[in-house]
């Protein structure tokens, strides 16, 4: 009986061996989850876009006054600018990730009702002084530029 138990253990140890010691097979390439130009998880980024066109929506529906001085003038620029600084960077970063179809597909997203409208009252904040490019980071800065792009300051209501 124990010559049996012997190689039955045998047996096992040699099994273990040739699964341990086995050359792996390579893993099969994942299968592309997403969209042409996003990823998986778009879903997310679509409603973060929407929430975040609400908001600075709510920034420039804000009392004008609020715009110029204290917490009220800290809210309105941070908002505009966290706006301009999301849109660009994702620009920047869906164009590296996903190529051309990536660099379309978030034009398309950022084209939207709401954006053109952002875009104008972006446009004339700045001609009536309650924005300037200095108020944005840098890399809301690069689309705020080509955005105010031609618009001349006609008052300086912020000064007063």
């Amino acid at each position: 009986m124990s010559r049996v138990w012997f190689i039955v253990w045998a047996l096992v140890i040699w099994q273990v061996a040739a699964w341990a010691f086995a050359p792996q097979k390579p893993a099969p390439p994942a299968a592309p989850t997403g969209g042409p130009g996003y990823g998986s998880n778009e879903a997310i980024s679509v409603d973060g876009r929407a929430g975040l066109r609400r908001e600075t929506t709510l920034a420039f529906e804000r009392p004008y006054g609020s715009r110029c001085a204290g917490e009220g003038r800290k809210q309105f620029v941070a908002s505009v600018d966290y706006y301009y600084y999301r849109r660009q960077n994702d620009m920047e970063h869906y164009r590296k990730t996903f190529g051309q179809a990536g660099a379309d597909y978030i034009a398309k997203q950022w084209s939207s009702g709401d954006d053109k409208r952002l875009e104008r009252l972006t446009q004339e904040a700045y001609a009536q002084g309650y924005l300037a490019l200095s108020d944005f980071g840098d890399v809301g800065r690069k689309l705020a530029e080509v955005v105010v792009r031609g618009e001349r300051v006609v008052a300086r209501s912020c000064a007063s």
